[in-house]
């Protein structure tokens, strides 16, 4: 009975794998939005301010970089390492000397966290079959 659902839903994954970069795509740029242009809520940073704006600049391009999928891996893998630093920094406060609770339930950090594990599963997986690289010919799927 699993191995046919699983034969079944086989044919999915690389469409699926597709939604779930666009998805984590949009929201990433969202993020980026926010801090540069205040846009659709808050107030944008200062240009060039440290590290809100930066980091805005940093979701704003790698967002839309993973939503269409246009060099996926390389997009994810800085999306992952800014979300670390988020995590580490803003969160757990390892670098200000003040540290705060490790537990992400305590701190806040557990998007940070979810959004770094997601950004390295693109990393390892690729875009999808619906992406700018498939259409490249570039490897867009996860092994079978």
């Amino acid at each position: 009975m699993t191995h046919k659902l699983d034969d079944r839903l086989a044919g999915f994954s690389s469409p699926m794998l597709s939604i779930f970069r666009i998805i984590f795509g949009v929201l990433f740029t969202l993020h980026g939005t926010m801090k540069v242009f205040g846009w659709p809520l808050g107030e944008a940073a200062q240009i060039g301010a440290w590290p809100i704006w930066w980091a805005g600049l940093i979701e704003l391009v790698t967002g839309l970089l993973i939503t269409v999928g246009f060099f996926t891996r390389i997009a994810a893998f800085i999306a992952a390492g800014q979300m670390a630093v988020a995590y580490f920094w803003q969160h757990w406060k390892l670098l200000s000397g003040e540290p705060a609770s490790f537990w992400p339930s305590a701190n806040g950090g557990e998007m940070a966290i979810l959004y770094c594990f997601a950004f390295l599963l693109l990393v390892a997986t690729g875009a999808g079959v619906w992406s700018i690289d498939a259409r490249r010919g570039g490897a867009v799927s996860a092994p079978h």
